[in-house]
C-alpha cells in the first residue's frame, strides 16, 4: 500500500493528541529528533519497518498513516481552488486532511455556485432565444397595455356615455382575465425551465430530445410525447434509426468500434455505409461516451446529444469556432481536432466533424448540406487545443476573435 504524502502530518498530530514530545518519540523508535522532524513536516520519505515502528509506539495500526483522502474529494476540492485566485492548488490533500468538514464545506459551497451558474446559462439561454418565451411576453406586455389605455379613457373621461362607458368596462374586464392568464402561464412557463418533463412547454425537438435521453438514447413509444409535433419528428428518427442499424448491425459494429475506434470515415469504409450514420451509431452505442450535434445548412443545431462538460446552446447560436462550421463550409472533408472548453477548470475533447451534401430532387434540385461533429473525451493535456465556448453570451473567453457580443458571466 502506497504510503500517503500526509504520513508525516498524521505521525505529528497523533503524537500531539497523546501528549508525547517529539525527542522522546524519537528515542523510543531509534531515530534522531531532527530526523523524526524531518518526517513530521512530510520533509522526508518514511520506510515501512519505520513506519511500523511508529504507529506501534504511537498506539495506531500503520494502516491508519497510509489513507489518504479520497480522490474525488481532491478533484472537487482543487476544481473549487482554480476559480480562486491565490489558492493553494498543490496543499489541497493537507487542508482536507486536516480540516474535513471545512474541506466539505468549501467543495458545496462550490457546487453549489457552479449549478447557479449552470442555471444562469440556461435562463440566459431561453429568455434570449425562446420563442415560445417571446409570444409570452409579448402577451402579456399587450394585455398590460390594453388595460392602462381603456383605464386612462375612464378617468380622464368625465361625460363619457352610459353605453361607451359599459363597453370601456367590458373591454376592461376582458383584458383584465387575459392579463391574469398570460401572467399565470408565464410564471408556469418559467418555473419549468430546464423541466423538461413538462412537454407542453418544450419545442418539439427539446420534447424530442428529452424523450431520447428518457429512454437512454433508444427508440421508445412514441404516444409517451406531448406534441402531435414532437411524434411525427420522433417517428422519422425512428425510421433513419433503423436504416442506420441495418447499415451497421449490432454485433459487427461494436467489434469494429473496439477495433478500429470512433473514426467514422474508417468505420464507413469497412460496412459500406453513409458517414454520417456512423456518426449517429458512435454517439448512441451502449456505454459510449460521446457527444453529437447535427445541423443543416443554415447552422441550425437540428440534433444534441450532450457529453458531461461540454455545454451545448438550447436555444441561440453556438460558437462560431465549432469545427462543425468548418465542415459545413467545406463538404465531404474529414475535420479532426482537440478543442479545449472556456471556464475555471478547461475540459479537453476530440471532435471529428463531416459534412454531407444530400440531392433530393436530382440535378435541377437545390443542395442540401447536412454537417455532424463527434465529440469525445480527451485525456491528454499536452499539445495545441482550439478555445471554443458554447455561446458568446455565456462564454468567459473575452479576448476571442469571433465574439459576438459581451458575455453576461465576465467580470
Amino acid at each position: 500500500m502506497p504510503i500517503s504524502a500526509l504520513t508525516g502530518t498524521r505521525l505529528r498530530e497523533r503524537r500531539v493528541a497523546l501528549g508525547q514530545r517529539q525527542a522522546d518519540l524519537a528515542e523510543t523508535v531509534g531515530i534522531s529528533a531532527s530526523y523524526l522532524n524531518l518526517i513530521e513536516h512530510n520533509r522526508r520519505r518514511i520506510a515501512e519497518p519505520l513506519l511500523a515502528r511508529l504507529a506501534e509506539a504511537l498506539g495506531q495500526p500503520p494502516q491508519s498513516f497510509h489513507e489518504g483522502v479520497g480522490g474525488t474529494v481532491l478533484d472537487d476540492l482543487r476544481a473549487a481552488a482554480a476559480r480562486l485566485p491565490g489558492a493553494e492548488i498543490d496543499r489541497s490533500e493537507d487542508f482536507a486532511a486536516r480540516f474535513p468538514g471545512w474541506a466539505a464545506t468549501v467543495i458545496g459551497l462550490h457546487q453549489r455556485v457552479a449549478g447557479l451558474e449552470r442555471a444562469l446559462e440556461a435562463m440566459n439561454d431561453r429568455m434570449s432565444h425562446d420563442p415560445h418565451l417571446s409570444a409570452s411576453l409579448h402577451e402579456v406586455l399587450s394585455a398590460v397595455a390594453s388595460v392602462r389605455s381603456t383605464a386612462v379613457i375612464l378617468a380622464d373621461t368625465e361625460d363619457i356615455e352610459p353605453e361607451w362607458q359599459a363597453r370601456f368596462l367590458g373591454n376592461l374586464q376582458d383584458d383584465s382575465k387575459r392579463l391574469a392568464l398570460g401572467a399565470e402561464a408565464l410564471v408556469r412557463y418559467l418555473d419549468t425551465a430546464g423541466q423538461e418533463q413538462e412537454q407542453g412547454l418544450a419545442s418539439p425537438q427539446e420534447e424530442l430530445e428529452a424523450w431520447l435521453a428518457a429512454n437512454d438514447w433508444k427508440a421508445g413509444e412514441v404516444r409517451g410525447l406531448a406534441s402531435g409535433a414532437a411524434r411525427q419528428m420522433a417517428a422519422a428518427w425512428q425510421a433513419q434509426a433503423a436504416r442506420d442499424l441495418a447499415a451497421y448491425p449490432a454485433a459487427g459494429f461494436a467489434q469494429a468500434l473496439a477495433e478500429l475506434g470512433p473514426d467514422p470515415a474508417e468505420l464507413a469504409t469497412r460496412f459500406g455505409g453513409d458517414v454520417l450514420a456512423a456518426f449517429r451509431r458512435i454517439a448512441l452505442q451502449p456505454g459510449m461516451q460521446a457527444g453529437l450535434v447535427v445541423c443543416d445548412a443554415s447552422g441550425t443545431l437540428t440534433f444534441r446529444k450532450p457529453i458531461s462538460g461540454f455545454a451545448l446552446p438550447r436555444f441561440g447560436a453556438a460558437c462560431p469556432l465549432w469545427p462543425l462550421f468548418a465542415a459545413l463550409a467545406r463538404p465531404m472533408t474529414p475535420i479532426e481536432t482537440v478543442i479545449e472548453t472556456a471556464g475555471p477548470q478547461p475540459l479537453r475533447f476530440r471532435v471529428r466533424a463531416f459534412c454531407q451534401p444530400r440531392f433530393p430532387q436530382g440535378f435541377r434540385g437545390p443542395e442540401l448540406r447536412e454537417a455532424a461533429m463527434l465529440i469525445l473525451p480527451e485525456l491528454g493535456r499536452g499539445g495545441e487545443a482550439l478555445a471554443i465556448g458554447s455561446t458568446c453570451r455565456i462564454c468567459q473567453r473575452a479576448a476571442c476573435p469571433a465574439r459576438r457580443e459581451p458575455s453576461i458571466l465576465s467580470a
